[in-house]
């Protein structure tokens, strides 16, 4: 897995309110060029914490979703990994469905009357019965899984890279690909994905941020602060980043949390 920059980082956070340099213009005998306008920068917004909810400390989080009253959560590492339904409330497992130990459980997503679930090197995605958690077989995809999210018409798979790809939901074929750009500059790591109201929020690998991305422009349109979500929680161990949004449509509310964290937050974003 590739590092962010620190440059891309630190805007991420706005750190730095300064937009990038521009490469010298050339010089002509024409009058001289204005160089061109820096994209400009996506807002930051910062989520209120509406209510704290158990989360198990040993599941090293890479998917989360709400599915028809219920939260479920795709677990990584290998021999680790399992697919699991989670009482919100206690935060205790209901059911889960463990992968084969050899595989590194990725993104999750809900399509339709079932559950897909990623693998990170294997390029296998399985299917799960949302009641039992029973297997209803795996299709393959070519790449790497990390996130996964679904529109309605086709899954979104994030990949480590700044290119999200659309997959045809029941063959798993590439319909199209989304190249994602913060400020005009590609953002890469994106990890966790969820579809809310239109657009796609993602986390960022190692970042305390989760961004918000228009499916049809691929641009960052706005940005989630969880620094303060991060300060709460206190983690000691560098892999236990913020990973894993769930959004609940009806009741429209909106989870957070993250690998090997305590709790589960649910989030309100300002209007």
């Amino acid at each position: 897995m590739r590092a962010m920059t620190r440059r891309l980082a630190l805007a991420l956070l706005a750190l730095t309110a300064t937009a990038a340099p521009a490469a010298p213009a050339l010089q002509t005998s024409a009058a001289p060029q204005r160089p061109p306008a820096a994209a400009p920068r996506p807002p930051i917004v910062v989520p209120q914490v509406v209510a704290r909810f158990p989360h198990d400390t040993a599941a090293f989080t890479e998917g989360l979703i709400w599915h028809d009253g219920a939260l479920y959560e795709s677990v990584g590492l290998e021999g680790q990994s399992d697919v699991r339904r989670v009482d919100l409330a206690s935060g205790k497992v209901v059911r889960r469905a463990a992968l084969p130990a050899a595989q590194f459980g990725e993104g999750l997503a809900a399509w339709k009357n079932q559950l897909v679930s990623l693998t990170w090197h294997d390029g296998i995605a399985h299917r799960w019965d949302p009641a039992t958690l029973r297997s209803r077989g795996t299709v393959r995809y070519q790449g790497e899984g990390w996130g996964l999210t679904s529109d309605r018409t086709a899954l979104i798979r994030s990949d480590g890279s700044a290119t999200l790809t659309f997959h045809d939901p029941a063959t798993l074929a590439v319909r199209r690909t989304l190249p994602v750009t913060f400020a005009g500059r590609p953002i890469d790591q994106l990890n966790e994905l969820e579809w809310v109201d239109g657009e796609i929020l993602a986390n960022v690998w190692h970042q305390p941020v989760i961004v918000a991305i228009d499916p049809a422009s691929g641009r960052v349109t706005r940005v989630i602060d969880l620094r303060a979500i991060v300060a709460e929680v206190g983690a000691s161990d560098r892999e236990a980043v913020a990973n894993g949004i769930a959004w609940d449509a009806t009741k429209r509310r909106l989870f957070v949390t993250g690998k090997r964290w305590p709790t589960l937050f649910e989030i309100r974003l300002p209007s």
